[in-house]
């Protein structure tokens, strides 16, 4: 089996967004978005295009990962330019398999060596623990309600990069929330698919509101996060 990662060209767009739609379809709301995010984000202007990719199995396109600008913005006005990857998707018959993990590995690297400096994201915390992420509570980082979730994580690139944020906001692209009205009209090209209500969605929603109540700065919240 021959596995390789590379950057999304034109020609795996209706794969990729497929595969997409397959992996996210009725997981977090009925239906789903993440392929309509990624038609969107390809030519919006905080898409970076370097850090899209796409990974193949036998040639053939199985999973992809994209990546936006984002940024957070303390009390005092200072600017900390991050990033942020999402959605990452994998064909729902290679889930499981690795596929997923050696992507995301592939584009944090790539993204550290391009001297970014922080990766900012929202998910599962034991889906990204492994690769080092943390809550974003820990660099006093909080959404725009002001509170600390514990959905919302940061990894730093760079070392020290957001040691100095002292009451930040982060703030992801706006394309990551395409209209619902023409969310309708893009997934009409694509074949029926039956909206439904799943258990998944409502752990989603638990989980979204999850308060970060931990203690970063105990002695031992550094053996939460060992990999």
């Amino acid at each position: 089996m021959q596995i390789h990662i590379r950057t999304e060209q034109a020609s795996d767009y209706v794969a990729v967004e497929t595969i997409a739609r397959d992996a996210f379809w009725n997981l977090y709301v009925p239906g789903c978005t993440e392929h309509f995010i990624i038609h969107h984000l390809r030519n919006h202007p905080d898409c970076i295009a370097q850090l899209c990719f796409v990974i193949e199995v036998d040639g053939t396109v199985v999973g992809s990962i994209f990546y936006s600008h984002s940024k957070v913005i303390d009390a005092d006005g200072t600017t900390y330019p991050t990033i942020t990857f999402g959605p990452v998707s994998i064909a729902p018959a290679w889930q499981r398999s690795g596929l997923g993990r050696r992507l995301i590995t592939h584009s944090i690297a790539q993204a550290k060596a391009m001297g970014y400096g922080a990766i900012v994201i929202g998910g599962y915390p034991y889906h990204y623990r492994p690769y080092g992420f943390v809550g974003a509570k820990k660099y006093r980082i909080a959404l725009e309600d002001g509170n600390y979730y514990t959905g919302i994580m940061a990894l730093p690139l760079i070392d020290g990069y957001l040691d100095n944020v002292n009451t930040g906001i982060v703030y992801f692209s706006d394309a990551m929330s395409p209209d619902e009205q023409a969310l309708a009209e893009f997934d009409a090209q694509f074949p029926m698919k039956k909206q439904e209500i799943t258990p998944s969605q409502a752990e989603f929603i638990v989980a979204s509101a999850d308060i970060d109540t931990y203690d970063y700065g105990s002695a031992s919240s550094d053996r939460l996060y060992e990999k």
